[in-house]
């Protein structure tokens, strides 16, 4: 079934809900923020994720989810890696890569869903560049979620800024609906055509997540199933929050 059959619209209650999953989302970032430092594992970033969550008595949506059974609570994507990285003792940060976290609260039976993306240490110019670009095509995505205004405009906003910028966003991955369920309706790619797709209205939380590569727009998925990296080995880089639609500005549900 398309996720744009799936489309649920959340009162303020529900909303209000998802504001305090996405808080504790934001507390998980931060935690992992610190640690990010030559030598931490990719498996203690989850960790210090699974400490926070606890804490607040919520649960990762992202640990089984999935075939086969993702087995974290978060994703730590490294370099070319794009999204769905499996974290691991065995992998140890180093001075210049550029990481990518996501990561989803469940909380009262709603979902918060956020990712960013930051360097180790000191990262170079073309990293640092790659970084700025891909948050701020989020905002620019963020800022076209209105009310009456459609899926395409967001998409478009996107991808016009990244583009102008000479990266490339990835065309298999997209941004969704979330609320009860991690991935509802509808889906939002990171490219499209202003005044197309699905319109808008005043209850849609979306999950807008710009995922954007340096060198190609094409991806490939590792034999764990799970790990996408970039077709040419390019850097990556991903940002996400998750935003309400309202009858006025947009709302972010995953910051402090």
């Amino acid at each position: 079934m398309s996720w744009d059959r799936q489309i649920i619209l959340k009162n303020p209650a529900e909303i209000a809900i998802m504001r305090e999953a996405g808080r504790v989302n934001a507390s998980v970032h931060a935690a992992i923020r610190e640690l990010l430092q030559p030598g931490v594992s990719t498996a203690d970033l989850d960790a210090a994720a699974e400490e926070v969550l606890r804490k607040h008595g919520a649960v990762s949506p992202f640990k089984g989810y999935g075939y086969p059974p993702f087995p974290n609570s978060i994703t730590v994507s490294i370099n070319e890696e794009l999204v769905h990285g499996i974290p691991s003792a065995k992998r140890k940060l180093q001075e210049g890569d550029l990481v990518s976290v996501d990561c989803g609260t469940l909380l009262e039976g709603y979902v918060g869903d956020s990712a960013f993306s930051a360097g180790v240490g000191k990262i170079s110019a073309r990293a640092q560049k790659l970084l700025d670009v891909t948050e701020q095509a989020l905002q620019q995505g963020i800022a076209k979620m209105h009310s009456g205004n459609h899926t395409g405009d967001v998409s478009a906003a996107i991808q016009q800024y990244v583009e102008s910028h000479g990266f490339f966003v990835t065309r298999e991955y997209t941004g969704h609906g979330v609320g009860r369920n991690m991935h509802e309706g509808p889906q939002v790619p990171n490219y499209g055509k202003p005044g197309t797709g699905v319109l808008l209205r005043p209850g849609m939380v979306i999950a807008l997540e710009p995922m954007v590569l340096v060198g190609t727009s094409r991806t490939k998925v590792l034999a764990d199933k799970w790990t996408v990296v970039s077709a040419d080995g390019s850097l990556t880089a991903h940002f996400e929050h998750s935003v309400a639609v309202t009858e006025g500005e947009p709302i972010l549900l995953t910051v402090l």
